[in-house]
């Protein structure tokens, strides 16, 4: 039978002495127990076969359930009891990370593959039917097959909305448009690998304490000159600023993998985690490749307080005022600080090319497309080759007139 792939209001007042966020960040939340109660146990849900038939149900996206390959048969997503999709305790994720905690979790009859190529990890219960890895297009070994790790649990889904057919249809509308793109990779059904994918992702909220100091910019105009050469000019003065700001932070998306191009999966966002997450449930995988994080939640944390900086540089511009704004320093504190572990879903275009992986990716929930492809040197030149004779006939024409 084929298998199932799949992964695993107010802001707070500031300390006396506000720390700023370090890469070894589990002594730098608050101390609130309330924080952290949102820990739950997750139960497996597990594989169902298809209770008219026996065959196996995948996960049909048109109808945002579940459909058996063999009979048609369609059945709803079951939940484990109790299931929602609740913010986890940082503090608690690190401790486990390190060993030091239980918030890890293993599926029943879960199987790993990691390819030798790129490294990719996927995991997956039953039998694995895939013959080419989604990430490189290299084709997989049995024998690499083992017993999949314990993990952080997974806490949320974001289910496929973009078809099949659909994403056929936007890649092949992408790769029309480019012209110079080698045959070899517009015959991508035979060269490459087309898969829906469920991506590792970590999203994180905080909120944050700054204070900071800078000098706020006023513009003064005055007239310079005499005769002729009077003439308005415009000076800055500044003068010394400081204060505090706050900002909360909501479902900030960092992805947990690599071997992914990121500028171009970046480009994938926003992702509608809002409203749309469903609880963690196999069904929803059914039939579709998942992903293992390959950065831990301490890497991925880094760098969601990355991005955090713009917003919160931002915060401390409006509160300067004035024409210009310079920030000398800062100093930021986190509370309230939690992560959700989710899987996104991408459809993803591997294609060998030159020896070389070419990506292209499908946010399985928008249809936004990103990617890259490689160039034809054979039609570059073929084109270099065209409009040169096409110059070539048409000055002779002029020259034969005269």
């Amino acid at each position: 039978m084929p298998g199932t792939a799949v992964n695993r209001p107010a802001p707070t007042p500031a300390p006396a002495s506000p720390v700023a966020p370090t890469a070894d960040a589990r002594d730098e939340f608050s101390d609130d127990p309330s924080v952290y109660e949102s820990y739950y146990e997750q139960e497996d849900v597990g594989d169902r076969p298809c209770s008219a038939c026996g065959g196996t149900l995948v996960f049909d996206i048109p109808t945002q359930g579940l459909k058996c390959t063999h009979c048609g048969n369609a059945e709803e997503i079951v939940h484990a009891a109790g299931a929602a999709v609740e913010e986890q305790a940082i503090k608690r994720a690190m401790a486990a990370a390190h060993g030091m905690g239980d918030r890890l979790a293993h599926y029943e009859g879960e199987k790993e593959i990691i390819c030798q190529n790129c490294g990719g990890h996927t995991t997956f219960t039953g039998t694995f039917t895939s013959t080419r890895c989604p990430y490189c297009a290299t084709p997989l070994q049995r024998t690499d097959v083992h017993e999949a790790p314990d993990r952080l649990a997974v806490d949320g889904v974001l289910p496929f909305q973009v078809s099949d057919d659909q994403a056929k249809e936007i890649l092949e509308k992408w790769i029309n448009g480019r012209w110079f793109a080698p045959n070899e990779f517009k015959k991508y059904s035979s060269h490459g690998s087309f898969s829906s994918v469920y991506a590792a992702y970590f999203t994180f909220d905080a909120e944050a304490t700054t204070d900071y100091k800078g000098q706020r910019g006023t513009n003064h105009t005055r007239t310079v000159g005499h005769g002729d050469n009077k003439r308005t000019v415009t000076e800055i003065r500044w003068r010394p600023a400081s204060g505090r700001v706050f900002n909360a932070f909501d479902d900030i998306t960092v992805q947990g993998n690599t071997g992914l191009e990121k500028r171009f999966i970046e480009k994938l966002e926003p992702w509608p985690t809002t409203n749309a997450l469903q609880p963690f449930s196999l069904d929803y995988l059914a039939g579709h490749v998942s992903r293992t994080y390959d950065r831990n939640i301490e890497e991925c944390f880094v760098e969601a307080q990355d991005k955090m900086q713009p917003q919160i540089d931002s915060s401390i511009r409006r509160d300067i005022g004035g024409d210009h704004q310079r920030i000398n320093s800062k100093k930021t504190y986190l509370a309230s600080v939690t992560y959700k572990h989710v899987l996104l879903p991408v459809w993803l275009l591997t294609v060998i090319y030159d020896n070389q992986p070419w990506q292209v990716f499908i946010n399985g929930a928008t249809g936004e497309i990103h990617g890259e492809r490689p160039w034809s040197k054979v039609k570059i030149i073929a084109t270099v080759i065209a409009v040169l004779i096409v110059i070539g006939i048409i000055l002779a024409i002029r020259a034969a007139a005269g």
